[in-house]
């Protein structure tokens, strides 16, 4: 099992030295992987009430996942770069091939793209995409993705994508990136069936969006079975847990055993849950964590 570190993208702020210290740190460490979120702006709570709940407003500091990206490969050699998650259908599908693949050569084919639908409408209205039909546009750029970043020039003519004999240049290292999902949301990790049918038929990998447990093992069970439904190995499906580094260490060594026990293939620690007020505290916990394996 492979073990990465997510970066604390609205702790560690405008100070971009903590952002090369907490990137470098991770490499250094022997960290397998980086891992990213996204979102493009954030609303303001008091004008927004047909939201039931915030997990980031107007005010918290999120950087841009592939323009990152491609400054971390600047200063790394070995670290995956992992989006976890960018939200694909708030953004056009071929520029998406285009950024991920530029990152994906220049950091010598080090790019994981995970993606899904969101769940703020807000940052779509602000995007001039449609929230309400998002599920369904996912599913049509992901085939789109795959062609852009294996041949050149490309033709399809699908539902919501026309492009006729065109290409980006150049194509990415990994011909195609590997793709990953997630489902559900913040503090509902479960998500609709018809998004874990679309996890185990089209995605390279899951990010299961809970603790390691009965929840997490179901979920497992459930794409897993989905693959094997849609004709594929279940076994290509791999799957990626997350430990938030928040409680002990002892804490901690229980539940990387716990994703052992799942059979996940990937673990993201986080930094961002726990109380920690300087870019040196997340620093430290990260080396912490390396520390009791």
């Amino acid at each position: 099992m492979e073990i990465g570190a997510s970066f604390p993208t609205t702790s560690i702020g405008h100070d971009s030295g903590a952002v090369r210290e907490f990137a470098q740190a991770v490499e250094d460490l022997g960290y397998s992987h980086i891992r990213i979120l996204d979102h493009v702006v954030g609303a303001d709570p008091e004008k927004h009430p047909e939201v039931p709940e915030f997990h980031y407003t107007h005010e918290s500091v999120i950087r841009e996942p592939f323009t990152l990206m491609a400054y971390i490969a600047g200063f790394t050699n070995r670290i995956e770069l992992v989006t976890g998650i960018i939200i694909l259908p708030q953004r056009q599908t071929v520029l998406v091939a285009k950024q991920a693949a530029e990152v994906d050569v220049l950091s010598g084919g080090r790019v994981r793209l995970g993606i899904g639908v969101g769940w703020n409408p807000v940052e779509f209205t602000a995007l001039g995409e449609d929230f309400g039909n998002r599920g369904r546009r996912i599913e049509e750029q992901v085939e789109v993705l795959r062609l852009l970043w294996t041949n050149n020039p490309i033709e399809f003519h699908g539902r919501w994508h026309q492009i006729e004999s065109a290409g980006i240049n150049p194509l990415p290292v990994q011909r195609p990136i590997p793709i990953w999902m997630g489902a559900g949301a913040p503090g509902m990790p479960v998500g609709p069936n018809r998004v874990l049918q679309r996890v185990g038929r089209l995605a390279d990998g899951y990010f299961p969006l809970c603790e390691a447990g009965d929840t997490a093992r179901t979920l497992i069970e459930t794409v897993k079975r989905y693959a094997q439904e849609a004709g594929r190995n279940p076994d290509d499906l791999k799957i990626e847990g997350r430990i938030e580094l928040i409680g002990t260490p002892e804490d901690w060594k229980t539940e990387l055993t716990a994703w052992q026990d799942l059979g996940a293939d990937f673990v993201s620690i986080g930094t961002a849950r726990a109380p920690f007020s300087t870019p040196d505290e997340h620093i430290q916990a990260i080396k912490t964590f390396k520390d009791i394996l």
